[in-house]
């Protein structure tokens, strides 16, 4: 014969349970627990995804004059775009990335004394520098020749 226990829920409200039933429901419990703790992968700095400061619109834009420079909008160019400014991403961050171009407009185009207070600063020219770099890595990952 099982035994039965009275358990007490919700104050005056008693029910009673076999031990099998206790057993089952222990059973269970142990067992969502354990495969809980052994399905959870632990998380490590490596396994961390990357996250870029890069705002959308900017992304657009780039991938935008990109598909523009490499003759049109088809679905390789503009795949080959998106991860061309991820990349970049991966080597800039984004106050570096805007520094950059906005160094680089402002000194295209203006020769002598007007073009050298945008060309010629070391931060220009080590911003400009690290953005080219950046540009040539990403194009030799993205772009299949």
């Amino acid at each position: 014969m099982k035994k039965k226990y009275t358990l007490s829920i919700f104050g005056n409200r008693s029910m009673r349970y076999s031990t099998s039933c206790i057993h089952a429901v222990v059973s269970f419990c142990l067992c969502a627990a354990i495969t809980g703790c052994t399905t959870t992968p632990e998380k490590t700095e490596d396994a961390q995804a990357f996250v870029s400061d890069y705002p959308t619109r900017d992304r657009v834009e780039y991938v935008l004059n990109c598909v523009g420079q490499h003759g049109g909008l088809t679905f390789i160019t503009q795949y080959a775009c998106g991860c061309k400014i991820d990349k970049i991403a991966e080597k800039l961050s984004f106050s570096e990335y805007e520094a950059a171009k906005t160094f680089t407009y402002l000194s295209k185009g203006q020769t002598g004394d007007a073009g050298a207070v945008f060309r010629d600063p070391t931060q220009s020219k080590d911003l400009r520098k690290k953005l080219k770099e950046a540009e040539e890595y990403a194009e030799k990952s993205c772009f299949v020749k």
